[in-house]
């Protein structure tokens, strides 16, 4: 039977305060044998209702602005006045998202992305000096809902949010900037193999995330369980109330270095195409962010953040995904 360890490793990361400082991503010692290499990624999403493909976004319409004179009339310039960028993010989703506990600083590579983005409209900060951002600590279940609120929204979403027609009814995506893909984490001593051999047990996913519904789609037989973060899983899985974890590999690579007696299994059953969220009202937004993301790409920022966080548990990747465009925003917009 699988020992249950402490649950400081993971309740350490449960905090849900705002946060504004330099994320510093630190080099983390190369493994003497690296990890394989994730397969090719394949597109299995289907398009949306319009025949737009999801992965499509919103075109940038050429060089960035300069930073601090970003253009007037635009949401950036309205964030460039305000004086900081807010970004929805998670403080427990270790190397995507999470509170160093040491240093108090959420670190990660959805946080690199915010940063870019940050010092393309403010400008790099000066060393030990912080990157003009605030960090807003947010659930699974509230990326959304973050960027519809009409009182206090969020300006962007980096929480390993994948891209889908359905979402695209309500908010605007980035083009992808990672591919992950959903496996199942189980006990280390456990004979499952795949997500198909765990029929009856209970199996934990963060709530109204594309994890749970490829889960059910993947294996009906199993029994759904639900935590409002990554974490949450975790400690329902440590505290033996959940038989497996089901998600993104990402996450479960992270959930797997704070259990020694856990073990990621190697079947992928989804592809997720990540995408930064940002309210559909923002479209020129969009297009700066996609700028951004081209830049860091091309740069080598963008494959710095990736083997400084992401190497080491999910293999060397050779290039960036590739933007897809064409969106073109709706009337009004």
């Amino acid at each position: 039977m699988k020992k249950l360890i402490p649950l400081a490793a993971a309740t350490a990361l449960l905090l849900t305060a705002c946060t504004t400082g330099n994320y510093e991503a630190t080099q983390l010692p190369a493994k003497s044998t690296p990890a394989a290499a994730p397969p090719p990624a394949v597109i299995t999403q289907k398009g949306c209702a319009d025949g737009k493909n999801p992965l499509a976004s919103y075109a940038p319409t050429g060089p960035l602005p300069a930073a601090n004179h970003m253009p007037v009339g635009t949401f950036m310039k309205d964030i460039q006045d305000r004086g900081r960028l807010v970004a929805g993010v998670s403080a427990d989703s270790l190397h995507l998202g999470s509170r160093n506990p040491i240093s108090g600083q959420i670190e990660g590579f959805d946080i690199d992305m915010v940063n870019a983005v940050a010092d393309a409209i403010f400008g790099a900060p000066k060393p030990g000096q912080p990157h003009k951002v605030e960090l807003r600590v947010i659930s699974s279940p509230a990326r959304i809902p973050s960027l519809r609120d009409t009182k206090n929204p969020v300006d962007i979403v980096a929480r390993n949010m994948t891209i889908n027609c359905e979402r695209w009814g309500q908010i605007a995506f980035s083009a992808e900037y990672y591919r992950s893909g959903q496996k199942t984490l189980v006990q280390l001593d456990s004979k499952a193999t795949k997500v198909e051999d765990l029929d009856g047990e209970t199996v934990c996913a963060p709530a109204r995330s594309t994890s749970l519904d490829n889960l059910k789609r993947q294996n009906p037989k199993v029994v759904p369980v639900t935590a409002d973060s990554d974490t949450g899983c975790l400690v329902l899985f440590q505290q033996g109330k959940a038989a497996a974890i089901s998600g993104d590999d990402t996450v479960l690579a992270g959930d797997a270095a704070q259990d020694p007696y856990a073990k990621v299994l190697t079947q992928r059953f989804s592809e997720e195409p990540y995408g930064l969220g940002i309210s559909l009202k923002h479209p020129e937004f969009v297009q700066f962010v996609n700028g951004v993301l081209e830049q860091i790409k091309a740069n080598g920022t963008w494959m710095h953040s990736y083997n400084t966080w992401l190497m080491h548990d999910l293999g060397k990747l050779t290039s960036p995904p590739t933007p897809v465009y064409g969106r073109v925003p709706a009337p009004g917009q």
